[in-house]
């Protein structure tokens, strides 16, 4: 008999699970790799910058070296770009660790971290790694944060509140929150508890959405923001993202993070990627006319979906807590991978990542198909 080893908080906790790869349904339903769409996992659907493709060839030719652990080029640029001292800047192998580092620098076991309900999947398993309690906050009617209720959690909590995660804009539910209502949040919390401002979609928002963030991480020493190169700059199989604090809370993340956390290849497709604006302009311009191509087919439809402010779209296709697992079954066996959310707490919803006009034209032909032929939703 094999003795249970782990600790049981650690046991409890569910791995995450990413959007089908393409491979995977090939194999699954017999299909060809080449045919197949993939609009599951708010990927770039222009893929990786030219600019960041020369820049990693040319680094390629120093692999059998260490990467720089401190990442001095690329944390000068990025101080540059967005007005800030190099050492108020972490990076991470993806946004989600500096999450999770922020999680293990700043809370422990029976503390509790705060999140609202249908925010990142990440947020409660980057809280259970750590033993913490998770204090999910019930979401707005229109599946947004409720900054109030989440404000109300921390006090309630009180001093065992040690971090609240805020997702703007909200993935999967695409949701916005407006920079007033953050500002006032944030200036509510009490000090000794951390706040996470999860900003990896923020290249997408419109200009009449953006603030700058960076004005608060000045005036809040109890504030983080994390960000990420994987979806506007097109650079997710690098992993790579950053967080913006001051030093206190940088230097706590620096103390546990790995030491090599972020690859050379990585850091010279970023700093390509940041002096790439063309590209940056050319994946907002799609990403808008793909929201305006699926939404206004979603509505030809009879389909509900919510506004979002990201690369992606959460469409209801059907009443029942099936529909979700039904409706994605269909797409795959037509080649189409989009993102089931049942374990969002939305079984009758799809996460659709907004891909290239003829994805997106493929993609509705094949919903309108499911609808109508199958009857799998009433039309």
């Amino acid at each position: 008999m094999t003795a249970k080893i782990g600790l049981k908080h650690v046991h409890a906790i569910a791995p995450y699970v990413g959007g089908k790869p393409i491979s995977e349904v090939a194999r699954q339903f017999g299909l060809d790799e080449n045919k197949i769409i993939k609009l599951a996992s708010n990927e770039n659907p222009l893929g990786m910058p030219q600019s960041a493709k020369e820049a990693i060839l040319k680094a390629a030719a120093d692999l059998g070296r260490y990467p720089d652990s401190n990442a001095f080029h690329l944390k000068d640029i990025l101080s540059l770009h967005l007005g800030v001292s190099p050492d108020w800047i972490t990076l991470g192998n993806g946004s989600n660790d500096i999450l999770e580092l922020t999680a293990r620098a700043v809370a422990q076991r029976d503390d509790a971290i705060i999140f609202s309900k249908h925010a990142f999947a990440v947020y409660p398993l980057a809280t259970q790694a750590v033993g913490a309690r998770a204090v999910e906050v019930p979401a707005t009617s229109a599946y947004g944060h409720d900054l109030d209720a989440m404000l109300a959690a921390v006090k309630r909590e009180s001093s065992a509140a040690k971090l609240v995660f805020i997702a703007n804009p909200n993935n999967p539910t695409g949701s916005y929150l407006q920079a007033d209502a953050i500002e006032q949040f944030i200036a509510a919390v009490p000090s000794e508890t951390v706040v996470v401002l999860d900003e990896a979609y923020n290249e997408y928002l419109l200009p009449e959405q953006r603030y700058n963030s960076m004005e608060w991480v000045r005036r809040f020493p109890n504030l983080m923001v994390s960000r990420s190169f994987s979806k506007a700059y097109g650079l997710a199989g690098l992993r790579i993202g950053y967080g913006i604090a001051q030093t206190h809370l940088t230097n706590l993340l620096n103390r546990i993070r790995q030491p090599f956390n972020v690859n050379s290849l990585a850091q010279a497709a970023a700093i390509a990627a940041l002096g790439d604006p063309a590209f940056l302009k050319k994946g907002f311009d799609l990403n808008r006319a793909g929201y305006t191509q699926l939404t206004q087919a979603f509505e030809k439809m009879g389909l509900d979906y919510l506004p979002s402010s990201g690369n992606f779209v959460l469409v209801k296709v059907g009443s029942d807590l099936e529909a979700g697992a039904r409706f994605n079954l269909a797409l795959l066996k037509r080649g189409i991978i989009v993102r089931p959310v049942a374990n969002y707490g939305l079984p009758e919803w799809l996460r659709i990542s907004i891909g290239l006009t003829e994805e997106n034209a493929a993609l509705i032909t094949a919903m309108e198909h499911i609808l109508l032929v199958e009857n799998q939703v009433s039309p």
